[in-house]
C-alpha cells in the first residue's frame, strides 16, 4: 500500500453521486487499484448492491463489504471495498430518475456529515446531476454550497478551487449569470477569497509562500479603461491590500495569456474573475485529472472535476484519473492538517 494508507488514522467517506451516472464504476476502479495508485483508506456511502452492479459491469472482480463503522471500513479497506449504510437502489447507467436523486441526496447528507463529526477523514463528494436533486428537495446552487452550510459556513467565505497537475484556479464569482459577474466582483470578493486561497494552500498543500496570479475581467486587462475599469477600480486596490497583509498577489493579468505555459511557471494558482474563466484552461489542461476542492472550510472535500456523464455510463469508456486524483488529494490534505 502507500504512503496515504500508511499515514492514515481515518477513512474517507465517498457519496455515490448520481447512481446513473460514471460516479459508482469509477468509484469501484479506484478501490481495484487503490495499491497502483496509492490511496489510502475510503469508504462509500451506500449503495453496496448497485456498487457490485457497476464493478462487474465494468469488468472488475472485486469484493464489495457492508460495514457497520467508519472504524470497520479502516480494517476492511485492504480486502474489500467497504460500504457504510443500508441505501441502495438498481444500477440503471444512463437512466437517471427520481429514486436514485433520493440515493445521491442521502449519500451526499450522510458522507458530509461523518466528514463534519470527524468520524470521516474528509468527504469527496460523487458527481450530481443537480436538475435531478431539485427534484427531491436539494435547493443549492451545487454541492460546494450544500457542504459549507452542513459545517456552518456562508458559502461566501468559502472558495472553490480546480487543481490539477498542471493548474490551479480559483473563480472569485461562481454560479451566477455571465451578466451578474461585475456587480458580485467587489473589492471585498477580490480580497476575501485572495485570504482564503493563501491560507489553505499553506495549510492543506504545504505550499510555504503561494503565489496567487489574479487574472483580468475585461479584455487586455481593460487596456488602460478603453474596454472597462474593474481592473484599476476594483481588482488592483484589493491586491495592493493583500500585498501589504504579506501574501505575493500579482495583476490583474490579461486572461488570455495567462495560462500559457511560461506565465503558468510564475504562480501556484490564477484566481479568475468568473466561473468559465476559472474552467476552461483547467478543464483544456486536466480533464481526466481535475480534482474540485473546496477551501476554507473545517473539514476536507473533494470531488471530481465532471459531471454524471449519463451518455456514457455502463459503458467502460469513463476515465477514472479525476475520482482517484480527488481521493489522493483528500487523503493528502488531510494528513497535513494532522501534521503527518
Amino acid at each position: 500500500m502507500g504512503a496515504g494508507a500508511a499515514i492514515a488514522s481515518s477513512a474517507l467517506a465517498v457519496s455515490l453521486g448520481d447512481p446513473a451516472g460514471v460516479g459508482p464504476e469509477l468509484l469501484a476502479e479506484a478501490w481495484a487499484r487503490r495499491e497502483a495508485e496509492h490511496l489510502g483508506p475510503f469508504f462509500a456511502v451506500g449503495g453496496e448492491r448497485l456498487l457490485a452492479e457497476a464493478a462487474a459491469l465494468r469488468g472488475l472482480d472485486i469484493e464489495i463489504r457492508r460495514v457497520a463503522s467508519p472504524e470497520a471500513a479502516l480494517a476492511a479497506f485492504p480486502h474489500a471495498l467497504p460500504v457504510l449504510g443500508e441505501w441502495d437502489g438498481d444500477y440503471r447507467p444512463g437512466e437517471p430518475s427520481r429514486g436514485g436523486a433520493g440515493l445521491a441526496l442521502a449519500s451526499l447528507t450522510e458522507a458530509t456529515r461523518l466528514a463534519v463529526t470527524g468520524a470521516a477523514a474528509g468527504v469527496v463528494t460523487g458527481p450530481i446531476a443537480k436538475s435531478r436533486l431539485a427534484e427531491v428537495g436539494f435547493g443549492h446552487p451545487g454541492q460546494t454550497e450544500f457542504v459549507a452550510e452542513a459545517c456552518g459556513y456562508d458559502p461566501g467565505d468559502v472558495v472553490m478551487m480546480l487543481a490539477g497537475p498542471n493548474l490551479r484556479t480559483v473563480p472569485l464569482t461562481v454560479h451566477i449569470p455571465l451578466s451578474e459577474v461585475p456587480r458580485h466582483l467587489t473589492e471585498a470578493c477580490v480580497e476575501r477569497r485572495g485570504r482564503i486561497t493563501a491560507l489553505a494552500l499553506m495549510r492543506d498543500f504545504g505550499i510555504a509562500a503561494p503565489r496567487l496570479a489574479f487574472a483580468a475581467l475585461n479584455p487586455h486587462a481593460g487596456e488602460d479603461g478603453r474596454m472597462g475599469d474593474e481592473e484599476a477600480r476594483i481588482i488592483a486596490p484589493a491586491l495592493a491590500r493583500l500585498r501589504a497583509e504579506g501574501i505575493d498577489a500579482t495583476g490583474p493579468f490579461a486572461a488570455d495569456g495567462l495560462f500559457a505555459p511560461r506565465a503558468r511557471a510564475t504562480y501556484d494558482v490564477a484566481l479568475c474573475a468568473y466561473h468559465d474563466q476559472a474552467l476552461i484552461p483547467l478543464k483544456a489542461l486536466d480533464f481526466d485529472s481535475g480534482v474540485n476542492v473546496t477551501l476554507g472550510l473545517p473539514i476536507i472535500r473533494t470531488s471530481p472535476d465532471h459531471g454524471t456523464a449519463f451518455a456514457i455510463a455502463g459503458k467502460r469508456l469513463a476515465n477514472a484519473g479525476a475520482t482517484i486524483a480527488s481521493i489522493r488529494m483528500a487523503g493528502e490534505c488531510a494528513a497535513r492538517r494532522l501534521g503527518r
